[in-house]
């Protein structure tokens, strides 16, 4: 809060949690009141009411429905990448159950680091059910993305694209070092520019992780603009037809970098039949390359979940319940979570 005539600062809106605020507006004729919307990842979306008078804060409307949210506690931490770069990760954790152990526990780390798109914290059934089973799920702000401004985007793209790559790596060993989880219970997950990055994690750092779930991904990126929207994203990851783009997408391509042999975590594809922005060729490549190279055996299977009739985003309620209990459920199995 500043004050309207000289800029001063004079405090900050008290919010409910580290969550997200968006929508704010006030009365045509100004005044003492303003609303904006709000969301963490346990309070469902609702509209919250400011008055200047007090500087209270206090709830207007609420989502329809009601739901009955786990105790979960929200932890903003910040670690450093390989090069040295302060990165901010969210950390959520349940209240200690009494039939999982104290220490490490099964965990899945999220991101994406890309397209100028921020991790912002939203209202998640997934989340809560993970956490309320007795794991440890956290988003790492990567870059590549738009949490810090556009630098952050632009550090993340192009021939500096590693760097997000080496800022999910590091959010992992933090996990690690802190005592959240151990690589034998970590699971990684991302969907979209999401996939790539957990393609590139599972090609590059296998001993890193024990399941990955890898969802409508981007992973032959010598050919990605040959399929679906990719032509449009050449902005972003620089076109295979210009020699020296050719050499910063060949250092990292998933598909590029699978090597017979390799004790790889399990792994699940989710493709979608009807995706128009990312081909599931992809993923089919991808999928198909990893059962032949593989050490790993049946204790750490590579699948592929092909869904028709969905596309890349919104879907039914019913059918995100499905596809959400199958990922959460493989990530479970090979973590070690005990639902």
């Amino acid at each position: 809060m500043h004050d309207l005539a000289t800029g001063e600062r004079l405090g900050q809106v008290p919010l409910p949690g580290l969550g997200s605020v968006a929508g704010l507006s006030e009365r045509p004729e100004g005044g003492h009141e303003a609303w904006f919307g709000y969301t963490d990842y346990t309070t469902p979306s609702a509209v919250l009411r400011f008055d200047a008078r007090d500087s209270s804060v206090t709830t207007w409307a609420t989502a329809p429905g009601s739901v009955q949210v786990p105790a979960v506690t929200a932890r903003q931490v910040t670690y450093q990448s390989k090069d040295g770069t302060p990165v901010r990760m969210l950390v959520l954790s349940g209240s200690h159950r009494d039939d999982v152990p104290e220490g490490p526990r099964p965990a899945i780390l999220y991101g994406y680091g890309g397209f100028d798109i921020s991790l912002t914290p939203a209202y998640s059934p997934n989340v809560l059910a993970w956490v309320s089973a007795g794991g440890v799920y956290a988003v790492a702000n990567l870059r590549g993305g738009s949490e810090e401004g556009e630098e952050w985007h632009r550090a993340g793209m192009l021939d500096r694209k590693q760097n997000v790559f080496d800022d999910f790596h590091a959010a992992a060993e933090t996990l690690i070092r802190d005592g959240w989880t151990t690589p034998e219970q970590l699971a990684i997950s991302g969907g979209s520019n999401g996939g790539l990055l957990v393609g590139a994690a599972l090609t590059q750092r296998p001993g890193l992780y024990a399941a990955v779930v890898c969802s409508a991904p981007l992973l032959d990126m010598v050919r990605y603009e040959r399929f679906g929207l990719g032509q449009t994203w050449n902005v972003e990851y620089g076109t295979a037809s210009d020699a020296e783009h050719l050499g910063w997408l060949l250092a990292y391509s998933p598909y590029h970098h699978v090597v017979p042999g390799t004790a790889y975590p399990a792994v699940l594809f989710t493709v979608f039949a009807n995706d128009t922005r990312v081909d599931p060729v992809h993923a089919y490549k991808m999928c198909a390359a990893l059962q032949h190279a593989t050490s790993s055996g049946q204790w750490r299977p590579v699948l592929l979940r092909a869904e028709a009739q969905v596309g890349h985003g919104a879907r039914a309620v019913s059918r995100m319940a499905e596809l959400a209990g199958d990922t959460l459920a493989f990530a479970a199995r090979h973590t070690g979570l005990r639902v």
